[in-house]
């Protein structure tokens, strides 16, 4: 089948997950504990009148946290989606390979050490932990002291899940040492959308875009690294350039989102394993159905979240009961190869 006719279909298949998402975005304005009419949703969103009944449910918490889901939705999909090319392994996402362990740990140790009491705190050390962690896993990751693959996905999981596990052990330290530290972090560290304000989008988003940036200009390099170095060198792309990008994109991406709204996992996962299901290897097509996808997840599993229980259950403990059932069948049907 020509590229050509496989394009209207592909097209076809992201304008209605984009109708989907939208949809999704609409009803994380309008259901929570409090139900808003149409119209009563449009008349708050357009007059933005403080005196009416639904301002606060609406502007105040509703508007936040859809911008939040929107925000860290996409980042959490186009990251998924990089992170299974570069890696090329399909069990992977910011969170297996310690981005969430590595933002965790920054936040308990500013609130320790630093004496952070705020949310807007909070963001910038899980940025910057994020962003550390990412940068050592993949420098480890990536180096071999026998002269053996460069790129070799194996090692680099292996890699953040041992970073993951020892910044989870200090979280845990910490955590028990400073009682403090403990109950500030039980909210943050459970992924919510709740109580956040629009800030917390507004200030990651320049470095979300500069992700997607990033992301835009690796996927052919990314489509010929799947087929593995030698292949890639042949056809003119240098892999070390490649790594390097992806790298970046990764860690502004998942280092945003998990500042914005705590550690949310599986939502990566999830999401690059329907687009690649969907669309098949290309990488382009794949970020552009994650990069929709995801926030049509987060959206479904936050207001879920809401109307399931009277206290609010955070979109992070939702996202990995939707996304464990996934992660079994896929380690079910998953044939391994052995070299």
């Amino acid at each position: 089948m020509s590229q050509r006719s496989l394009t209207t279909p592909r097209l076809f298949g992201l304008g209605l997950l984009i109708v989907l998402c939208i949809a999704a975005l609409y009803s994380s304005l309008a259901f929570g504990s409090r139900s808003v009419s149409s119209t009563e949703l449009w008349t708050t969103l357009l007059s933005r009148d403080p005196e009416s009944a639904a301002y606060n449910t609406v502007w105040l918490s509703r508007v936040p946290r859809t911008l939040i889901i929107l925000v860290a939705g996409v980042a959490l999909g186009v990251s998924g989606a990089v992170m299974h090319a570069v890696t090329r392994n399909p069990l992977t996402d910011p969170g297996i390979l310690g981005v969430n362990s590595g933002a965790s740990f920054a936040v308990v140790l500013g609130i320790v050490a630093f004496n952070a009491n705020a949310i807007s705190d909070y963001r910038w050390f899980a940025l910057i932990g994020a962003l550390l962690t990412s940068l050592v896993v993949f420098i480890v990751g990536s180096y071999s002291p026998r002269g053996g693959r460069r790129d070799d996905p194996i090692r680099l999981t292996l890699t953040g899940v041992a970073f993951g596990a020892v910044l989870t052990g200090m979280t845990t330290i910490l955590l028990l040492t400073n009682s403090t530290a403990y109950f500030a972090m039980r909210g943050w560290a459970a992924g919510t959308t709740a109580q956040r304000p629009t800030e917390a989008a507004l200030e990651v988003a320049p470095l979300i875009i500069m992700g997607l940036l990033l992301a835009a200009l690796s996927w052919r390099g990314l489509d010929a690294m799947a087929l593995g170095e030698p292949t890639a060198i042949a056809l003119g792309f240098n892999p070390g350039r490649i790594r390097l990008v992806a790298l970046c994109c990764i860690a502004l991406l998942a280092g945003g989102a998990t500042a914005a709204a705590g550690p949310i996992a599986f939502v990566g996962l999830l999401t690059a394993h329907l687009a690649r299901a969907i669309i098949g290897p290309h990488q382009g097509w794949i970020t552009a159905y994650a990069l929709v996808a995801a926030p049509l997840i987060l959206a479904i599993a936050d207001v879920l979240g809401r109307v399931l229980s009277e206290g609010e259950i955070p979109v992070g403990v939702v996202t990995p009961i939707l996304g464990a059932p996934l992660l079994v069948f896929i380690a079910r049907r998953m044939r391994v190869i052995s070299t």
